[in-house]
């Protein structure tokens, strides 16, 4: 396998591999993972590769978790389609820098993303390294958010454009969780910044070592989200991906956020993606 790296800080391009092998090669799996854990995303290109091996590989990482509003594949469950066709809604969108589901109280560890069918130019994918971002903060912003938390919510993101009972539904189904502004990631130990645009406000902002008035509340922690928010957009900390057929992406969900570039014309971009049950965050 030879391992092509393709940004200083993020990103790695896996040739001369098949990854239908690994599912029954634990050894191929093992080394794998290591890179993933090490490059954040791994790619592959020319991946002949079967809807059922597809699922089969990613659920050597642990079992895959349907989604609530984009629905999956009707044999294989937890392979979410994620199609767009000229008649797709124009509220349906993936052009904002997020991190899968962290809407859920155990956020997803990773995904499996493969391209069906891709406009001939455009439709790029992007992921960013928030262990970097968090990093190179400066020291006085990660003192000021050390021990924040914050809610994610579907409600206000897929929900946003439901009929109010089915929003309701949605939120009860699926209420905001509270998760911690930097997370230990499980396996490796790094910082992680973890808000994204599922990230709708800090819980345990108001204390008196961060407000003086009532005003500071509003807008000190507004702004403050919106800073670390927008380290996603960072460019080095990223690496784009262009789409071809039989390409798939497989990232680490708990140390990365990602964002589906909207730029082609209306047509078909059909991507499949296998989302992996995650852990609780601390």
């Amino acid at each position: 396998m030879q391992v092509e790296q393709l940004t200083c800080n993020i990103g790695a391009e896996l040739i001369g591999v098949k990854l239908a092998d690994a599912v029954h090669d634990a050894g191929l799996f093992a080394e794998i993972r290591a890179q993933l854990l090490k490059h954040r995303v791994l790619f592959l290109r020319d991946q002949q590769i079967s809807r059922e091996d597809h699922v089969a590989f990613a659920r050597r990482f642990g079992e895959l978790e349907d989604h609530p509003v984009v629905g999956s594949h009707p044999d294989y469950p937890g392979l979410v389609q994620v199609y767009k066709n000229p008649d797709s809604p124009v509220d349906y969108y993936e052009n904002a820098w997020h991190t899968d589901a962290t809407w859920r109280e155990a956020p997803p560890l990773g995904g499996v993303l493969r391209c069906v069918e891709c406009p001939p130019v455009g439709g790029d994918t992007m992921w960013a390294n928030m262990v970097v971002a968090y990093e190179r903060l400066p020291d006085d912003v990660k003192a000021n958010i050390e021990g924040l938390r914050a809610r994610h919510s579907i409600e206000a993101t897929f929900g946003a454009a439901m009929p109010i009972e089915k929003r309701l539904a949605l939120k009860a189904q699926y209420p905001d969780p509270e998760h911690p502004v930097v997370r230990t990631h499980p396996e490796t130990g790094e910082k992680v910044l973890f808000v994204n645009s599922f990230t709708t406000h800090f819980t345990n902002y108001h204390t008196a070592e961060r407000v003086r008035v009532g005003q500071d509340f509003t807008v000190g922690s507004s702004e403050l989200l919106r800073y670390l928010i927008s380290q996603a957009s960072i460019p080095e900390y990223q690496v784009r991906w262009r789409w071809k057929p039989n390409s798939i992406a497989i990232w680490d969900n708990r140390s990365t956020q990602h964002y589906a570039v909207m730029d082609y014309p209306a047509c078909h971009r059909k991507m499949e993606r296998a989302g992996i049950i995650g852990d609780k965050t601390y």
